[in-house]
Parts: structure tokens; sequence; C-alpha cells
């Protein structure tokens, strides 16, 4: 597809847009790091000097998409966890199981986690930045809000560390749950070289229990 010149901000605005849907067309397709602005651009039909004048990298295209899609990941998190009669240990498990459960099923939410400060946040400006952190801001407060509601013996405080304890964990967790091809064919060839490989959701579900139920302990 290829464009005539944006003349006006409603003009700008959809080629904004039609950035982000084709850079989000593309993670569906490949991991992040096999995303590049010369494809993207190729794509969206426009030079990659043109795609620069809305996002100024790469990376500050990605961080939007990560914005994105903690606001859908967050949402639906508000949504699931309710207040139940059920005790302090059901409520815990059902917490752990609705949250693992549902970072699991989006993973280009956890392919951008996992790229989010190691490569995503190393070639944005400040502004950039600030624009990020208050997004995910909003996100963090929602989530936190929500896991207080399931388990009113949170504090705020705790449901944030539960909450960043499971992004770091995605981070980690979410790669070395999804081998590359050569080491998917080792653990294949010799089963006894995958002894350690994590389940990823089971990971997760089990931090995020431990971590409550740590927490609530030690308090």
């Amino acid at each position: 597809m290829s464009f005539q010149r944006a003349r006006s901000d409603e003009q700008r605005e959809v080629r904004r847009q039609r950035i982000l849907a084709v850079a989000s067309d593309m993670l569906e397709e490949m991991p992040v790091a096999q995303v590049s602005l010369n494809e993207l651009s190729r794509r969206v039909g426009l030079a990659k000097s043109n795609v620069l004048r809305y996002f100024e990298s790469r990376e500050a295209i990605l961080l939007q998409l990560l914005d994105a899609e903690l606001h859908q990941w967050a949402a639906q998190v508000d949504a699931m966890l309710v207040e139940t009669p059920a005790d302090r240990a059901e409520r815990i498990a059902q917490v752990a199981d609705l949250m693992a459960e549902s970072i699991a099923a989006r993973p280009v939410l956890c392919d951008l986690i996992s790229a989010q400060s190691a490569v995503l946040e190393r070639n944005i400006s400040t502004e950039v930045a600030m624009q990020h952190k208050y997004a995910i801001g909003g996100e963090v407060q929602t989530v936190v809000r929500a896991m207080v509601r399931a388990v009113p013996e949170l504090s705020e405080a705790q449901a944030w560390q539960v909450l960043a304890y499971t992004i770091l964990l995605t981070a980690g967790a979410w790669p070395q749950s999804r081998p590359a091809p050569a080491i998917q064919a080792a653990y294949d060839l010799y089963p006894q070289l995958a002894a350690g490989q994590m389940d990823f959701t089971d990971t997760v579900r089990d931090l995020i229990r431990i971590t409550i139920t740590g927490l609530l302990a030690s308090a």
C-alpha cells in the first residue's frame, strides 16, 4: 500500500495507527527480535525515513504496542478478579490461576515483556520513556486494585510486589520456555537435556501463589 503525504493532524494520526497496526500484525507472525524497521516500512508502504517521522525508532513503536497489550491484559484481569466468599487459600489460588493463565494466553505481550528492559527501552528518548512509564503505571494500578479486591488481606504495596515479580518472571521464563530450534532439536534427540525445562503457565502460577502466601505470612 502507498500513501499520499499526510497534510493534516487527522491524516498523520491515521498514518500512525496504520504503522502500529502493521507492526502488531508482524508480531503475530514473528518474535520481537525479527521485527525490523525495513520490513515494517515495506509492509506499510513508506520509506523508512517516513516511518521515522511518526515514531523516533523501532523500539518506540514496539513500546506503544506493549502499552496497548498491557492495557488489554489489565482490563481482563480487572474483570476476572472479583470478591468471593472462599477461604483465603482458595482465593489466593484463584488469583494465581487467573493471572497466570491470562498472561500466558497473550504470547505477544509475553514476548514484548521479555524484550522490554534489554531491548525496547534502549533506543528511545526521555520523552518516549516518560510516556511509556506513565502509561504502564496506570495499568499497574488497575491490576493492583484487582488483586486487593480478590484478596483483601493484601495491601496495595504487597500486591504491587506480586505484580512486579510476575513481570520479572515473565521476562525470563517466557523465552526460556520457548527454546530456539537448535535447542528444541537437542531436547528432542536427548530428552534428558530438557529435564530443567519449565512450563511457563505452571511456573507463573506457582510464583504468584507462593509470593502472596509468603507476604501474608510474614506481615
